[in-house]
């Protein structure tokens, strides 16, 4: 198994400034995701904000990879490639997801967008996803157990009638693109790592409307849709473990208060 990198404080400040920047990131593309607009349309904008503030896309070129971010569309579970062709339409939900290099730091995180009027169910879907990252988060605090965060997002998923996916997880960041430890979204309660501060890591719950099993297009090898076609939601944050609690470093709205 892989160490798990406890990060120093200027470790930390400079994985704090990269997820600012992601954040922020996510912010400035709102106000672009509308109907008749392509998915690589919002990947250029995406790519020109971050290299205007002094990073590069980390997705970039990684394992080949060949966008700045990924666009998650309706039933696209995670790493759906932006493109031309891809036109949002009235309904839709997407999820965009960024991840930042700034002088060398890492920051991870990803929104639900919306298009036009969506249906209840896809907003329902959208709410339970968003609380399942927050009860995840609320379960960062040092010794505690990695495997509590996925126990809490999972409990709460199945009780709302929705499936976790578990082939995709969260996964430690910040002087990597991913390190140790991995955050599984439906764990058993009281197992894996003790969570200790400095460490730095993405939750980021999948939740699905229908089975939880999940197929990638073979044209491309990377777009992993839902294996029934149903809709697919999910947000993330990059969280620091603090001395008595968390700080949420992608959060730039002051939703989460540092603990």
């Amino acid at each position: 198994m892989e160490d798990i990198i406890i990060k120093t404080p200027e470790q930390i400040e400079g994985i704090r400034k990269s997820s600012q920047l992601a954040g922020q990131a996510l912010v400035y593309i709102k106000d672009f995701v509308k109907e008749g607009v392509s998915t690589e349309f919002l990947d250029k904008k995406i790519e020109e904000f971050i290299r205007q503030h002094g990073a590069i896309p980390a997705t970039l070129g990684y394992n080949g990879y060949p966008k700045s971010c990924c666009i998650s569309l309706n039933e696209v579970v995670c790493h759906g490639i932006p493109s031309p062709t891809t036109i949002l339409k009235n309904g839709d939900i997407l999820n965009i997801d960024v991840t930042t290099i700034l002088n060398g730091y890492y920051g991870d995180t990803s929104a639900m967008y919306t298009v036009g009027e969506i249906s209840d169910e896809a907003q329902k879907l959208i709410n339970v996803t968003k609380h399942c990252l927050n009860l995840g988060i609320e379960q960062v605090r040092p010794g505690n157990r990695v495997g509590n965060i996925g126990f809490a997002i999972s409990r709460y998923a199945r009780a709302k009638g929705y499936s976790v996916v578990y082939e995709y997880c969260g996964h430690g960041v910040g002087i990597d693109f991913h390190e140790a430890p991995q955050i599984d979204h439906s764990a058993r309660r009281n197992t894996g790592p003790l969570l200790r501060p400095g460490m730095t890591f993405t939750i980021e719950p999948m939740i699905n409307q229908g089975r939880p099993g999940t197929v990638t297009d073979k044209h491309d090898g990377w777009t992993a849709r839902t294996v029934d076609k149903k809709l697919s939601a999910q947000f993330e944050h990059t969280v620091l473990v603090t001395e008595t609690g968390y700080e949420v470093l992608t959060d730039v709205s002051g939703e989460y208060k540092i603990c």
